[in-house]
């Protein structure tokens, strides 16, 4: 009888826990995909087919197709975060031959909802010339975002930044003082302004004193800030063209204290920018697609081409750069035509940043970036 009472209680217990528990209040978007072989066709690459990895402030999901107007009514499959719900239906066929169709997803407690808008667009090689000119304040407005304008008059979201990870840091920071930002004194209108910023208390907890200001082709992916940091950037975009040079122009003035990772000073080192651009394979073994991160994007067995400028003294007056590439790795043209190689092409106020050495107030200025490509010389 004792032992029947306690086993009931026990039972009892357990219910109401699993009764009590809080349901789901994520309502994201992990992953997108198209299926079926009779698709395939309107896509350069299988991988095309497939957006993994959904980055947790994304709101645009962007699939590249061959030809917009010969893309029949199709169905996106998602992977949601666990409990929550989708309209239109997940898996329901829609017509995107007229532009983007827009997405809700809904938390399984019912209380939050997020919007999406999934798009399809033509291939095309994004612009050569950069003037940094289009920019605005992100969606929850506290840092701010880069863009070009392409033809249609859309918004391509090639340039990325680590602005999202400062923002972890320091929440309340206003955008003016993240580590990327505009600036209206730039060697024609606008430039981009990257500076070393600490990280505060923050930082010094979890052993990343700074922030470097960094400007990449690419995306940011903030979910690994606190565990894998180097993972966050994913390095390049697909181009269709061979690159063999990178021009600009840029100003720097280094930060008055170099310190280490542990934020202690060392007297004997000054701080340095720098700017160089990798051509890597984006698919592997297996046809496996292959991104590069900040802790293998000048180390990767993929990467074909490697560019990076020598030098670049401290200077408060607009000085051109010049880097070529550099690689004896065959390029396939075929594949460079379907988009099978990504072209990083980065900038940092800190050289060593990325293992959070550097010194806090380091500044470089970049404008009028050009990429020149094989078939136009």
């Amino acid at each position: 009888m004792k032992y029947s009472y306690y086993f009931a209680l026990l039972l009892l217990t357990l219910t109401s826990c699993i009764k009590d528990e809080p349901q789901n209040a994520e309502c994201d978007i992990l992953e997108a995909w198209v299926e079926g072989d009779n698709l395939a066709q309107h896509f350069s690459q299988e991988t095309d087919m497939r957006i993994s990895e959904v980055p947790t402030t994304a709101d645009e999901l962007t699939f590249t197709i061959k030809q917009r107007a010969a893309l029949p009514p199709l169905a996106i499959h998602f992977r949601l975060t666990p409990g929550a719900t989708i309209v239109p239906a997940n898996g329901s066929v829609q017509d995107f031959r007229e532009g983007p169709v827009t997405y809700t997803v809904t938390s399984e407690d019912g209380q939050w909802q997020r919007v999406y808008k999934v798009n399809f667009k033509e291939t095309m090689l994004p612009s050569n010339h950069y003037d940094f000119e289009d920019f605005e304040l992100s969606n929850n407005s506290k840092y701010y975002v880069w863009f070009n304008k392409a033809d249609d008059g859309t918004k391509e979201n090639i340039w990325a930044s680590g602005n999202e990870g400062f923002m972890i840091a320091k929440p309340n920071a206003p955008a003016a003082d993240y580590p990327t930002v505009p600036d209206e004194n730039g060697f024609d209108g606008y430039c981009i302004r990257l500076t070393t910023r600490s990280t505060g208390t923050w930082g010094k907890t979890f052993k990343k004193p700074i922030a470097a200001g960094n400007f990449f082709l690419g995306t940011f992916d903030s979910q690994y800030a606190l565990t894998n940091t180097l993972k966050c950037t994913n390095m390049g975009i697909a181009y269709t063209k061979e690159p063999v040079k990178v021009t600009g122009y840029y100003k720097y003035k280094p930060g008055e204290v170099f310190t280490d990772k542990d934020f202690k000073e060392v007297a004997s080192r000054t701080d340095e920018p720098t700017i160089y651009a990798v051509l890597y394979l984006n698919h592997g073994e297996s046809d496996a697609e292959v991104m590069l991160h900040g802790d293998d994007v000048r180390t990767s067995p993929y990467i074909v081409r490697t560019a990076e400028v020598a030098a670049l003294p401290a200077t408060d007056q607009w000085q051109p750069f010049e880097m070529t590439f550099e690689g004896s790795k065959p390029i396939d043209a075929t594949l460079l035509a379907n988009r099978g190689y990504n072209l990083a092409l980065v900038f940092s106020s800190s050289k060593t940043g990325d293992t959070f050495e550097g010194s806090v107030g380091s500044t470089l200025y970049i404008d009028k970036v050009e990429i020149m490509f094989k078939s136009e010389e």
